[in-house]
């Protein structure tokens, strides 16, 4: 992995100093502008330092990976606040004090000027043509200079890193200061606010003209900015203009904002389609590996240059990003230290309780992704410590796509270790190139076409023994199914990767999936208090029966597992209720979580077996007695006395819905309270979500009145 052995000397070389005012830079110190743009060499260790602007852990290393995953029917952040809180930008209900997203808006625009002071001065460099052995520029047949294929490479690059980040900015913020030189050239520090629409076709034209001077992932590796990834973020881009976003009314500030798409968003559909079937068509990129290997790999550092990952955030280890900390299980220490060698883990960033019930039986996705326990350490009478696996009966559950622990004991950090992890985040994967263009092409042609169909098949058969062949046929009925096929596998594949609630964003459905997100809270919490709500079949339904949210358990059963215990019962009818682990012909344990050190737990009722116990129950018949079950209370969520649910029921989504004190549940419509109906709304009566970020409070100031804020902040 070169790019993290010299990613940091790249710092020195291109020295940038951020000052009181978010784009205020000073000029480079340690070398002279023309020194450093004058050698090849030189130019490859500037661009490092460009790409070290995005580990910082106030944008791609903590920020982006865990404050800004809106919450959402997968993503999760509880709360049991019942008041207004200047910080909760998961549940809709922050404001421009907010800290992080000053945070986040500095570190993004530094970034950006990162990138265009590099862009600027290569493409003025000497060095931006090619020469010959003699030092003499290297022409065509017509006297026209040839570009130098390094400097290409190395300039594509950073305008990846600067679409990129503009294009995480117009998702979360809307309408943007925006320019494309450094402020040395422009001349300012508080560049107008430009139209998304504008700032995403000025990405698209400039990302299409750089893509075909750049090399492909075989040649970089997923850790830097290739062909292929240029051409998917042009199809990212493309998707997301085409789509719904939440425009302000500047006559009324107070108000949060209409749902548009452009007039013209097929021209943008076609434009993604078209760029996706690029990445397709080169053929460098394909899934062979399961899907759980491949965020193994990463956790292992680990690069898959022709698998999955397309573009990897290059953190460097024991420097940079909290991958891996931030998710998979909570591993506490005891002053400071674990037992293992992996340090601990907050295991903090987390998925939705009824997640794993929206999954198709035999998804595998579903048993890799929903961690159910997690690692406590415990003090012994003689001071010794020890490790135990604890089931996580709460309102959320661990992602265990990464995680620490997932690191070969040879290469973990060390017991006393944190964050820093420098295990890479994908940013883009060929799952999203695939249905990317499912998508697109389904939308153009009124119709799943042949290729649509196989993309999305590529993409759910690799969770399948069987592909799952009834999905694929009941998706290609009609555009409404296939479309609806698209959004439940980018439901089930991108968790914790900062993609369903702008998913939902895009497709303006947002709001119908918040409402059924709480509406599945409030009936289990109303349920355990004694008092069901009429809506439960209406949750049943459009959740396609997947369970039965009456069925709940409100006891779960488990005990302790470890790799090569064997399995007391008959392989196939057990199979499915198998949590975290697979066994053989011989009905022994074969493969566990990646961390085959620790124990897990073996969960009987993971995926609602109601309160049947596994000693006792009919479906458990000739148990042997092998194991002691334990059981913990679940999923109550509710207070008999009051007859209401509790408080992280009732305020995690706090700024779209929630539920009072008297057990009146109110949506939010331009900031006023709207009692919500007995009869469930369809999505088109619903208000628009207020995903859309304030400016920061601190750049509004700073502006000079340039900036201001709409939506309702």
């Amino acid at each position: 992995m070169k790019i993290k052995n010299i990613l940091f000397t790249g710092m020195a070389v291109l020295t940038l100093t951020a000052c009181n005012d978010y784009l205020d830079v000073e000029a480079p110190s340690a070398n002279t502008e023309e020194f450093v743009f004058s050698m090849k060499s030189e130019v490859e260790r500037a661009l490092n330092g460009v790409y070290a602007q995005a580990l910082s852990g106030d944008l791609y290393g903590n920020l982006y990976q865990r404050q800004f995953v809106l919450n959402s029917d997968v993503d999760f952040q509880q709360s049991n606040a019942s008041a207004h809180s200047h910080t909760t930008y998961a549940r809709f209900d922050c404001d421009d004090q907010g800290g992080d997203i000053y945070k986040f808006w500095t570190a993004a625009y530094n970034l950006i000027e990162y990138c265009n002071k590099f862009v600027t001065s290569a493409e003025a460099s000497p060095v931006y043509y090619m020469t010959d052995s003699s030092g003499e520029y290297v022409t065509d047949t017509n006297g026209n200079r040839q570009l130098d294929l390094d400097m290409q490479q190395w300039i594509g690059e950073a305008k990846c890193l600067r679409a990129m980040v503009y294009h995480d900015l117009v998702v979360m913020f809307g309408d943007v200061p925006f320019k494309f030189v450094p402020t040395t050239i422009s001349g300012t520090t508080q560049p107008p606010v430009t139209d998304r629409e504008e700032i995403q076709k000025m990405l698209i034209e400039d990302l299409q003209k750089t893509a075909p001077y750049m090399s492909s992932t075989n040649n970089v590796t997923v850790e830097r900015c290739s062909k292929e990834f240029a051409q998917g973020l042009i199809a990212r881009i493309a998707l997301t203009a085409g789509g719904y976003s939440l425009r302000p009314n500047k006559e009324d500030a107070r108000s949060y904002g209409t749902m548009k798409r452009p007039a013209n968003y097929q021209d943008f559909y076609r434009t993604a389609m078209l760029y996706a079937d690029s990445v397709i068509s080169a053929g460098t990129h394909q899934l062979a590996k399961s899907y759980q290997d491949v965020f193994v790999a990463e956790c292992n550092y680990q690069l898959l240059n022709n698998d999955d990952p397309i573009f990897e955030i290059p953190f460097a280890k024991e420097s940079t990003g909290n991958t891996g900390y931030l998710q998979g299980p909570t591993y506490t220490a005891n002053e400071g230290k674990t037992i293992g060698p992996w340090g601990a883990c907050s295991g903090n960033t987390r998925l939705n309780a009824f997640y794993r019930f929206l999954f198709r039986e035999g998804d595998q996705r579903r048993e890799f992704v929903n961690g159910l326990w997690y690692y406590a350490l415990h003090t012994e009478t003689d001071g010794s410590f020890t490790d135990s696996v604890v089931v996580r009966n709460d309102y959320s559950v661990h992602n265990n796509k990464w995680s620490k622990l997932w690191t070969s004991e040879g290469s973990a950090l060390g017991n006393i270790t944190e964050g820093s992890t420098g295990i890479n985040y994908p940013y883009m994967r060929y799952a999203d190139i695939l249905l990317m263009y499912a998508e697109a092409a389904n939308e153009l042609n009124d119709g799943p076409t042949e290729k649509a169909i196989d993309c999305l098949t590529q993409v759910h058969k690799r969770a399948f023994d069987d592909g799952d062949p009834d999905f694929i046929a009941a998706a290609s009925a009609s555009k409404e199914a296939f479309q609806k096929a698209v959004l439940d596998e980018r439901k089930w594949e991108f968790a914790g990767e900062n993609s369903r609630w702008r998913d939902l964003v895009r497709t303006n459905t947002y709001g119908e999936e918040i409402v059924y997100s709480f509406l599945r809270y409030h009936a289990a919490g109303m349920r355990n208090a004694g008092s069901p709500i009429e809506q439960e079949s209406d949750i049943n339904q459009h959740d396609g029966n997947l369970y039965n949210i009456s069925k709940l358990p409100t006891r779960i059963y488990f005990h302790p597992f470890k790799l090569g215990d064997v399995k007391p019962y008959g392989l196939r009818m057990f199979k499915s209720q198998m949590y975290g682990y697979l066994v053989d012909s011989t009905q022994t344990v074969t493969r566990m979580y990646p961390n085959q050190s620790l124990p897990t737990l073996r969960i009987y009722n993971a995926y609602s077996r109601a309160d049947q116990d596994p000693v006792t129950s009919q479906i458990t018949r000739g148990f042997n007695g092998d194991y002691t079950w334990s059981n913990a209370t679940f999923y109550k969520w509710g207070d008999q006395e009051s007859g209401l649910p509790n408080n992280y029921c009732k305020y995690s989504f706090y700024g779209y819905i929630r539920c009072d004190e008297n057990g009146n549940i109110w949506i939010v419509r331009d900031g006023a309270l709207t009692q919500f109906p007995t009869t469930i709304p369809t999505a088109d009566q619903l208000p628009p979500v207020r995903y859309i970020l304030p400016y920061p409070n601190l750049a509004i100031q700073r502006s000079d009145g340039l900036y201001k804020n709409y939506y309702g902040y």
